[in-house]
């Protein structure tokens, strides 16, 4: 039933949800589904089968049996699939580096309709064939790729050697043998050279090394190499650079520390030519050399493309599908899972498991045991044997969900996962959150701005499901956030800061001197109305515009708060009695909606009583709850009486108060006493209570009870009511100040940058106009459309974690948690991308 109530469909399984009763789908949205435990029992030799078609049509989560004994029969399996898991990945390495390649993804639905050919054994064999032929193939890459990057280094110095040593000629310093100081004492004596590449990064380091370990008698020239070369082992481009160190003598201590400095560096050293016609002989033979290694190379990319294609394209057996070698990794992933499950069994003459289950999927898993129990030849199939007594542990939570409420239910999930049964605050959640958002964002301009991003993100969901999943699974959320945002920007009648004229203004300026009157009848006496739909136009701009927008605001915002606080208190009485705990309901449920009603209720009565009814001398409402709270008398009541009933309240107010702190631990103790009588009078069956009590996880009479602690308990849970029922009606107005806030940015940024330019003359005012839009989009962008919708966002979520939820909502459940092949795969898809 709830699949029609919102796009999408229902998450986890949910076709089955629409045979259902509606009782069953309304119990899902306000409570967690009801479940059921029972034991799964499975033929060892068809086990990995029944696993796989559970896992794709059913929702059961698997209870660990093995858990104590730490017995792991299928754990050789499981290592076996590690291992083509990581050839996988070393393939997927692989291909992702060859160009022209791009593998096929995310086509999951594909794989489960026509992936059943795959055999474990087989497709072992065929990848540790393909990954021995992907090593060879990656060896000989790297023997070539380092022979080219040789071959390229010792050409750069051969270069750069030709520039330093000139183009010979005869003249004085063209070859090495000849002294460079010819005319000077100590011209007999040699200069030594080291040469080599470095790379860039490392230059300033090196060069710093080799001064200190010479002393300053070495000199380092260094030429960069215009052509980057390839780094075998990473595959990653390096900047490197030609460097030739000159020091004095050729032999001895200084080029024994050279040569140490250039192996602690790990440079490639190549031998310096004597003379240019050397130079000149070397270079044309190294570039015929790299010329032939890039031509292997470029064969080799070829021979890698040829091998890939392969494994990029389609398999045989699912034409439409993922590629190939994203088929295997999908396969691993099921497979891995199947045994991971199996490995929860208890061995015997045949495999046992304990399950939990919906009771609303009970018959669709018995026939789907049924279904494959036709196609076992030995007549030996699964069967489920559900567990008629009561859960001995407590049932884990399961919500259905859909496209709509799934990112709802994802922000009530990050503050608590709901109790077994317990109200889930996500069913108004939907309503409230998006609709607190925009009371505290309304603009019709910003709004539509989010609403049409949410639409944008609607319309592209497909595209946005693997590549940005945070985004996909909050685009509803958005779109419901811009949708209220903008009802509530016409309800303020507010547009980039600008009042619409919707409809005629109900005020008039009758002398023309700024004063206006009514049109409307203020008496409420059967006159013409005021303005049909949210705030007048006429009030936009006016100097008493923020006075009145600030009084309707902060009223409108408790209000709301008082009226979503009594909501969850309704929600409390719910879980009460559902729970048949009427202790909880009489003694907390009640005096709890006492306090808030005769208090708080009758504060928000004052307020909509003086909204509907002139009065000539109006009370101020803070001073008639003063005068009610400290019982003075209030000498300006809103009718004959009004004083009489509000101290009445009051009354009660106080009241309430004893009758939520003294009554439950007595009537706790009470009840203790009359479990303990019981237990005596039983006698000889107490052993017996005890042991089936013990694995209730404390729900049995055999836990201690302390009357000193629950009585503690009872009063901090008593001070935390009251006076959080004060201070959460307080936290309400935020509402009003996150409104004013948005307000006033929008005005000013519109007053600053539009508004400069509009009052100019022609033909300036074009040209501010066409640069002040500039600054006012950007503007709106960064600041409105991104901190301020985050600061809203962030606002909202903590009046319902604290101020809604703390009403009601304990939290502290177990999430379902099924085994769902689909979900499974679905996940690793996102994890590879």
């Amino acid at each position: 039933a709830c699949a029609h109530l919102f796009p999408g469909g229902v998450h986890q399984h949910s076709e089955e949800g629409s045979a259902r009763a509606p009782t069953s789908a309304a119990m899902g949205l306000l409570r967690s589904e009801r479940m059921k435990y029972g034991m799964l029992v499975l033929p060892v030799q068809d086990a990995r089968r029944y696993i796989d078609r559970l896992g794709r049509e059913t929702s059961l989560q698997f209870e660990d049996m093995n858990a104590r004994e730490m017995r792991r029969p299928y754990r050789k399996h499981i290592q076996r699939i590690d291992e083509l898991e990581r050839i996988l990945r070393f393939m997927f390495d692989e291909i992702s580096k060859i160009e022209g390649t791009q593998i096929v993804r995310n086509k999951v639905d594909e794989f489960l309709d026509r992936g059943e050919g795959y055999k474990l054994d087989a497709l072992e064999g065929e990848l540790q064939q393909l990954y021995q032929q992907f090593m060879k193939f990656k060896e000989n890459n790297a023997t070539l790729v380092m022979e080219r990057n040789q071959a390229v280094e010792e050409s750069q110095v051969i270069s750069a050697a030709l520039k330093i040593l000139g183009s010979g000629g005869g003249a004085a310093g063209t070859d090495l043998s000849t002294p460079m100081l010819a005319e000077d004492a100590l011209a007999e004596r040699r200069l030594g050279y080291v040469a080599g590449v470095v790379a860039k990064v490392d230059e300033a380091r090196f060069a710093r090394a080799l001064w200190r370990a010479s002393r300053g008698n070495t000199f380092t020239q260094f030429s960069p190499i215009e052509e980057k070369v390839t780094d075998p082992k990473t595959g990653n481009t390096l900047d490197k650079s030609v460097f030739v160190i000159y020091f004095q003598g050729s032999v001895g201590s200084m080029k024994d520390r050279v040569l140490k400095v250039c192996a602690a560096f790990g440079v490639n050293m190549y031998q310096w030519p004597a003379s240019p016609e050397e130079a000149r002989k070397r270079d044309g033979t190294l570039r015929q050399l790299v010329r032939e290694k890039e031509r292997a190379l470029s064969a080799y990319q070829d021979l890698m493309r040829t091998e890939a294609s392969d494994l990029v394209s389609p398999s045989s057996m699912n034409l439409f599908g993922n590629s190939k070698i994203e088929d295997w990794r999908l396969f691993c992933v099921k497979e891995k899972s199947i045994y991971t499950v199996l490995n929860m069994c208890e061995e015997g003459m045949a495999l046992r498991v304990n399950v939990w289950y919906p009771a609303s999927d009970e018959e669709k898993i018995t026939a789907v045991l049924k279904a494959e129990r036709q196609g076992d030849l030995q007549a030996q199939g699964a069967f489920l044997n559900p567990d008629r007594g009561a859960p001995r542990t407590m049932p884990p939570t399961y919500i259905r969900v859909n496209d709509y409420t799934e990112a709802f239910q994802e922000v009530i999930d990050t503050y608590g996962i709901p109790r077994y049964q317990e109200a889930n605050p996500a069913l108004l959640s939907i309503v409230t959150f998006p609709f607190i958002f925009g009371m505290m964002y309304g603009d019709v301009g910003h709004g539509s701005m989010l609403f049409f991003t949410g639409l944008w993100l609607v319309w592209n969901a497909d595209s946005l499901r693997h590549t940005q999943p945070g985004l996909f699974m909050a685009r509803y959320l958005v779109l419901s956030l811009g949708f209220f945002a903008t009802f509530a920007g016409f309800m303020y009648n507010d547009f980039f800061s600008i009042g619409l004229q919707i409809f005629e203004s109900r005020w008039e300026d009758p002398d023309g001197d700024g004063q206006y009157t009514p049109k409307f009848d203020v008496t409420n006496s059967g006159g013409p109305g005021p303005y049909p739909f949210g705030i007048d136009w006429a009030w936009s701009g006016s100097s008493n515009m923020l006075l009145f927008e600030n009084s309707l605001k902060m009223k409108l915002s408790v209000l709301f708060g008082v009226l979503q606080m009594i909501v969850g208190l309704l929600l409390r009485w719910s879980n009460a009695l559902y729970e048949k705990n009427l202790t909880d309901f009489i003694f907390e449920c009640v005096p709890m909606m006492v306090f808030m009603l005769c208090f708080f209720g009758w504060m928000d009565v004052m307020v909509l009583y003086k909204w509907t009814h002139p009065i000539d001398n109006a009370p101020n409402i803070i001073n008639s709850l003063i005068c009610m709270a400290m019982g003075q008398q209030d000498n300006n009541p809103l009718w004959p009486g009004s004083v009489e009933l509000a101290q009445t309240l009051m009354k009660y107010t106080v009241f309430s108060v004893p009758f939520l702190l003294f009554p439950k631990p007595f009537v706790l103790l009470y009840q203790h006493k009359q479990a303990e009588k019981k237990k005596a009078a039983e006698g000889h069956m107490l052993l017996a209570d005890e042991e089936s009590a013990s694995p209730a996880g404390g729900h049995g009479h055999g836990e201690e009870f302390e009357f000193g602690e629950i009585f503690i308990h009872q009063i901090i849970e008593t001070i935390e009511y009251v006076l959080g029922t004060v201070s959460h009606t307080a936290s309400y107005l935020r509402i009003w100040a996150l409104s004013l806030a948005h307000q006033q940015l929008s005005d000013v940024f519109f007053q600053k940058t539009l508004t400069m330019g509009l009052e100019m003359s022609f033909p300036m005012n074009g040209i501010v106009l066409y640069l002040m839009f500039g600054a006012w989009f950007g503007i709106t962008i960064g600041v409105l459309l991104g901190m301020d919708v985050l600061e809203c966002f962030l606002h909202t979520l903590r009046l319902h974690w604290v101020e809604f939820q703390s009403k009601f909502y304990k939290a502290g459940g177990e999430k379902f948690a099924p085994y769902d092949v689909k979900k499974l795969m679905q996940t690793a898809s996102a994890e590879a991308m």
